[in-house]
């Protein structure tokens, strides 16, 4: 890896922590740059997982004013995202590595509908449970559970955009603010990358030059991205988050 590629992968580095923190979708920065280097297509996505961990860490340590009071809804939604994460980084050198490509920017663009409309649906959702007498689960429920350990599978395989798809299933099935619901996102992210990394150290092959870089990019732009995201208020994180999602749509479709 020449100098150039360093600077280049460390500058994809804080710009996918800094993105990653926010909304989500930094993968679709950092994988594109570690092809571009010459490394195999596997190996990139090994070698981005690592990489990205500690700009997740940094991205929950810089919301943990949004985490307050949420430790029981975390705990049990990373237990499903552990289950998703180690599952997907095993299909991920089990089936081809296009497996997934086709269904990806559907699920993205669920997500982005779901984001764009969960304020419509919260409010008529809350509506109908004020009819009934009954009130919101406050972990999202076993439909949540299973809906992230899903998203998780496939955040294990690939990660770009798994952070918006996260969002969008908390925002329908929790009662709660988008910021701590996006605060909730990057400890469930940090948790699939780490399950998926630590399975990716010891079967998989990756470049430690790559993870240097990326882990120490990413924990800048993991702050970063934190002090800007807390301050967005929600209409405008909402925005930020449809227009990302609709950016990583049509780079997945071009790929």
């Amino acid at each position: 890896m020449t100098i150039w590629e360093m600077l280049a992968v460390f500058a994809a580095g804080i710009s996918a922590g800094t993105i990653n923190t926010i909304v989500g979708s930094g993968t679709l920065i950092t994988f594109p740059v570690l092809l571009a280097t010459g490394l195999p297509p596997v190996t990139a996505t090994v070698s981005n997982a690592l990489g990205l961990i500690p700009g997740s860490v940094s991205g929950a340590i810089g919301y943990r004013a949004e985490l307050t009071g949420q430790r029981s809804r975390v705990l049990r939604l990373s237990i499903a995202a552990a289950i998703g994460g180690i599952s997907g980084a095993v299909l991920l050198l089990m089936l081809p590595p296009r497996a997934f490509e086709t269904i990806v920017p559907v699920l993205v663009a669920l997500a982005l509908v779901l984001v764009i409309l969960q304020p419509r649906i919260s409010k008529a959702v809350q509506r109908r449970r004020e009819q009934n007498g009954t009130h919101a689960h406050p972990d999202g429920g076993p439909l949540l559970f299973i809906g992230l350990l899903l998203a998780s599978v496939y955040g294990g395989y690939f990660t770009a955009a798994q952070g918006i798809i996260y969002v969008a299933l908390m925002g329908m099935l929790i009662d709660d603010t988008l910021q701590r619901l996006n605060a909730a996102k990057n400890v469930l992210a940090a948790v699939v990358n780490s399950v998926a990394a630590l399975f990716f150290l010891f079967v998989a092959d990756f470049d430690w030059t790559a993870v240097v870089l990326l882990a120490v990019g990413s924990a800048i732009g993991g702050q970063f991205g934190a002090k800007v995201g807390r301050r967005l208020p929600p209409t405008a994180l909402r925005g930020l988050i449809v227009v990302v999602g609709t950016v990583a749509i049509v780079q997945l479709l071009l790929r």
